[in-house]
Formats: C-alpha cells, structure tokens, sequence
C-alpha cells in the first residue's frame, strides 16, 4: 500500500473545484492510503475530504519547507499536486529532496512540470502541446478520455437526458462555480427575468461570499429555486433544457450530459477552454453581455 498526498487548496477566492476533482480522481487509487494537504483556508470545503473519510493535514503556507516535512513525515510515495501556485522549480526541488517521491500533476493551462505524470482532463486537453513542457519520460494523460467525472454524472448518463418541459416551462441549469468569484449570479437572473417561461436552477455553495446576497436577491423571484451545496448536480444538469456555466471543468460534465449550454468567461485560467468552444463555434461570451446573452437565451425559447 502506498502513501498517497493530494495538494489542493479550496476557499471563497479560489473556488472549489481542485478539491472537488481530486476526490474523483482519489477513488482511482483506492487500494492506497490517501491523505489531503490543504490550507484552512475562508470559504474552504475541507468538510468534502473528510466526508469521504479521508485524512487532512492542515498546511500553514503554500512554502515548499511546509511540505517537504509533511512528505517526510508521513513516507509519501506519490503526490498529486493541483494547485496554480506550485509550479516547475517547486516541483523540481520537491523531486530533488525527495528523490523517489513520484510526482503527479494536474495542469488545465499548458504549464511547464516537473512530474512523473501530467493529467489535463479537459476536453480541449492535448498532448502535444506539452512536448517541451514536462521532462521526456513523462506519462501525459490528455483529453476527455481522462476526464474526471462523479459517479452521480455516469448514473444520470445511463438514464438518458430527463428534460421534460411542464406547462411550457424550460429549466435553465446555472452555475457560476461554487465560490462565483465574479458575483455574476444576479446580473444573468436579471436576464432571465425577461422570460416568463424559464425556471432557473442556481448551483452554488457556502464557499460563495455572496450568498447572503444572493440569496436576498432570489427570495421575491418566483421562477428561481436556489441549491446550496447539492449533491444532485448531475441531476439537475440532467434535467434541464439548457445551461448557462463557465468554461470552466463544468463544460466537461455539460458535454458528457450533452446538454445544450451558453458559457460566459469568468477568469483568466479558463482561456484555453474558451478559446476551444470558440473553435467549435459553441455559445461562449469572453465576457458577460447583457444583450449577447439575451440573443442567446431566445434561441432556447
């Protein structure tokens, strides 16, 4: 059995979905012994990791010196490493004082690794690109044949798409990612208030700064049900007619569902993913718009 650490972070600035796939992607190695390194960080969702029953080791920085000893102490064999801030030199000095410590990284960016295997699960992920980016007799693991999906998304798969207009009403599926770092909730629910026959489903979690506004927002609208902290995502993906979400890790899940989908850029680290449904001519804004995304929505209706 082999000691296995996950790096990850989660909080109200980062969002949650490090953690959220890594949880996935934990239960590949179930024949080990799995321990997370996180930071307590505001807005954290450490509560997932131990859900799952697993062992957290508190980080106090994101300082190699923190995680040396962690890896140290606990005889690491492998560590996963999913975090924008832990980069090639970190990797490569972790490697050097931790010689036959195995290195396993995730990248959606096209960054440059010091790994044993790289992982990018992205739909749009391509192995060719990282040919000067991770040393020669590294394992690339590219593509949606990779890609990390929750057991309730292959439940929903198997028992087809379950959109079922009642009363002429279509349900929109949103989620702005589980900390909506940008607030954008509200701005695309005045959208929708210019469509009497849309229900919309907000997805959203704790992890969100704005959700005691958000939530006020939402409580004279009618033709809006809030979910914090659902565990029936896929389900309400499943359900719907169309979605409005980021081109972020969703659109993996989107596409896997084939639910039809308009996706609104909301950081920077989601350019390569929005420049992919941008070659694929796929509705995709580089930026909220009021009006481009009322266009959009009309072609729903």
């Amino acid at each position: 059995m082999r000691n296995i650490l996950f790096r990850a972070d989660s909080s109200s600035t980062i969002g949650t979905g490090h953690i959220m796939r890594d949880l996935v992607l934990a239960e590949q190695f179930n024949n080990d012994n799995i321990i997370f390194a996180t930071q307590d960080m505001p807005g954290n969702i450490n509560h997932k990791i131990e859900e799952q029953n697993y062992t957290i080791e508190i980080l106090h920085s994101n300082d190699i010196e923190d995680l040396d000893t962690l890896i140290k102490k606990l005889k690491i064999d492998m560590i996963v490493i999913d975090h924008y801030s832990i980069d090639y030199n970190y990797e490569k000095k972790l490697k050097t004082q931790n010689l036959k410590l195995k290195i396993f990284s995730l990248d959606d960016t096209y960054e440059k690794h010091y790994c044993d295997t790289l992982l990018n699960h992205n739909v749009y992920g391509n192995k060719s690109q990282y040919k000067k980016l991770v040393p020669t007799q590294c394992e690339l693991r590219c593509g949606a044949d990779y890609t990390l999906l929750r057991n309730e998304f292959q439940v929903e798969k198997r028992l087809g798409r379950q959109n079922k207009n009642i009363k002429n009403e279509l349900n929109v599926f949103i989620a702005m990612g589980g900390a909506d770092h940008s607030n954008i909730n509200a701005k695309i629910l005045e959208v929708i208030k210019k469509f009497s026959n849309i229900h919309a489903h907000v997805v959203t979690t704790v992890a969100n700064k704005h959700l005691e506004e958000l939530q006020h927002y939402i409580e004279k609208m009618k033709n809006v049900t809030l979910h914090i902290n659902t565990s029936k995502i896929a389900k309400l993906m499943n359900k719907s007619d169309f979605a409005i979400i980021t081109p972020s890790v969703t659109i993996n899940e989107i596409f896997y569902l084939k639910v039809p989908f308009i996706a609104i850029k909301t950081a920077d680290n989601q350019r390569f993913m929005y420049e992919y449904l941008l070659e694929k001519d796929l509705f995709v804004l580089e930026h909220f718009n009021t009006n481009v995304l009322t266009k959009h929505i009309k072609s729903f209706t």
